[in-house]
């Protein structure tokens, strides 16, 4: 091979690993996001920023939208079971909360695109991590609306929302810490009893109910 094919061949491999590493950053910044991607809910809220009221309203519905999406879509992907479940539902409450104030305050109510935003994780124990890292985010944004100066209805809601958060992410950070599989008891893993799985108990195989 001759020295120009060689640096030939350099070049389309530097450009080949570039793209990699970009596919690569892409998708660690999809997972950071929750799987909500870039500009949407309180993936778009940044720290110090002042934001209107109609684009307060929107990221906080729209983060709410992506709550409900993802923990649909791991659910559909591991069955029901809480956390979950009743997080997703308490979600739709989330949502019933915050669409009257689109009317009241003259703003254009944004359509549900979650789906088009979710990550759907590999294992269950991903999942929780998604679900802690969900609730952090949105808690900081409900945070950082709150020091602007809000109406009355809509600083009431967001209060709310942010402190429902607050319960939610307990028993998200409660299902990192016990692991997740066929654990001790129905509810922490996907069986009952001390089966076999990764649960509270660790790997192995034990009692069957």
């Amino acid at each position: 091979m001759g020295k120009t094919q060689k640096w030939a061949v350099a070049a389309l491999a530097a450009v080949a690993m570039g793209g990699a590493f970009t596919a690569i950053a892409a998708d660690n910044n999809a997972v950071a996001n929750h799987g909500h991607g870039a500009a949407y809910g309180s993936a778009a809220v940044v720290a110090g920023k002042t934001y209107k009221l109609a684009d307060m309203l929107t990221y906080a519905i729209e983060d709410e939208y992506a709550a409900r999406a993802e923990y649909a879509a791991i659910m559909a992907k591991f069955g029901e079971q809480r956390p979950f479940s009743n997080i997703m539902r308490a979600e739709q409450t989330h949502i019933a909360r915050l669409t009257p104030l689109f009317a009241a305050h003259g703003v254009a109510l944004p359509k549900d695109n979650a789906a088009q935003h979710v990550l759907v994780p590999a294992t269950l124990a991903e999942a929780f991590k998604i679900g802690v890292d969900a609730e952090v985010k949105n808690i900081a944004m409900y945070e950082a609306f709150l020091r602007a100066e809000l109406p009355a209805d809509v600083r009431l809601v967001f209060e709310a929302l942010k402190n429902a958060s607050k319960n939610h992410l307990a028993a998200f950070e409660n299902g990192v810490k016990r692991g997740t599989g066929a654990g001790s008891g129905a509810g922490f893993g996907a069986g009952n009893g001390n089966g076999a799985g990764a649960g509270q108990g660790g790997a192995g195989r034990g009692r069957q109910r």
